[in-house]
């Protein structure tokens, strides 16, 4: 009787096995089909965009960059040398190609976290110069209150300041940098956003200046490179996706930045989607009183 029961108990377990198994085995079909759809359509998509006809680069889409079409005047702020190309690549090669664009770079710090502050001032000079951004347009900080480290929270006031100074100095109409996560959840990067949307919020900033913050995304998609092109369209408001070999002026900038070629980099280098593309968001009071209260 006993060995009956076993048997039956032994005949249930298989069964239930061979159905888990089956369960598994749908399910992992299924994820591989939808990831084979998903990298066949990113790939179609950024091939569509960049589709040459008639010998000449027009899109079959409207455009492969949505920016600000009357921006003659751009800021970009960031917080160390290597920012520029590092997070904000695509959107300078896309300004770049403006004839009546001007482009000003404001970098709040001079990057001394390692004690090479010095090596890195040249080093932002001569990513800019990938970018055909004229030296005279470059301004580099170096003040003590805003040290390079990424556990000490700049001053708002401070910052804030600097900003609309150069606004108003360089009569700015559109002004781009971090959103509140900062790409890498760095303070320094964050203290950006904060300082901006304080001049926003207090009715200071020009009203003839718009604002663009760059997004953050998470991890995954942060390596998907070209593979984020179908989720950055219906994401974004305003984007730009370069084509490969824009890629390559890129990759170029980040490597002017030699004191700051580790491993690590070199990989984000080939993988990241900063390297390709940049997702950005119009910055007014609406979206500052949602961070804050997601925050």
């Amino acid at each position: 009787m006993n060995d009956n029961l076993n048997l039956m108990h032994l005949q249930e377990l298989s069964a239930y096995i061979l159905k888990c198994r089956s369960k598994f085995e749908e399910i992992l079909e299924l994820i591989i089909y939808s990831l084979v759809i998903f990298i066949i359509l990113n790939a179609l998509l950024f091939y569509l965009i960049h589709h040459t006809r008639n010998g000449r680069n027009k899109s079959r889409f409207r455009r492969c960059t949505k920016l600000p079409a009357d921006a003659s005047r751009v800021l970009l702020v960031t917080a160390h040398p290597d920012d520029e190309c590092m997070f904000f690549g695509p959107t300078l090669i896309a300004l770049r190609k403006r004839k009546e664009c001007r482009i000003f770079v404001l970098c709040l710090s001079r990057g001394d976290f390692d004690k090479l502050g010095h090596v890195r001032k040249d080093e932002l000079w001569n990513s800019c110069k990938v970018f055909k951004i004229k030296p005279q347009d470059i301004t580099l900080t170096n003040c003590t209150l805003l040290p390079d480290n990424p556990n000490i929270n700049w001053k708002v006031e401070i910052v804030s300041q600097l900003i609309l100074n150069h606004v108003e100095m360089l009569d700015i109409d559109l002004l781009i940098t971090f959103d509140k996560d900062g790409i890498s959840q760095h303070k320094n990067h964050q203290a950006i956003y904060y300082a901006t949307a304080s001049l926003c919020l207090a009715g200071l900033m020009p009203s003839t200046c718009k604002v663009l913050i760059l997004e953050t995304v998470n991890i995954l998609r942060k390596y998907l490179s070209l593979f984020d092109v179908v989720i950055s369209l219906l994401l974004s408001t305003n984007w730009t996706i370069l084509k490969w070999s824009e890629r390559k002026i890129v990759q170029a900038a980040m490597h002017q930045h030699k004191s700051q070629m580790v491993w690590f980099r070199k990989l984000y280098i080939i993988f990241s989607r900063y390297m390709l593309i940049n997702s950005l968001t119009e910055l007014n009071q609406e979206s500052i009183e949602f961070d804050i209260l997601e925050s």
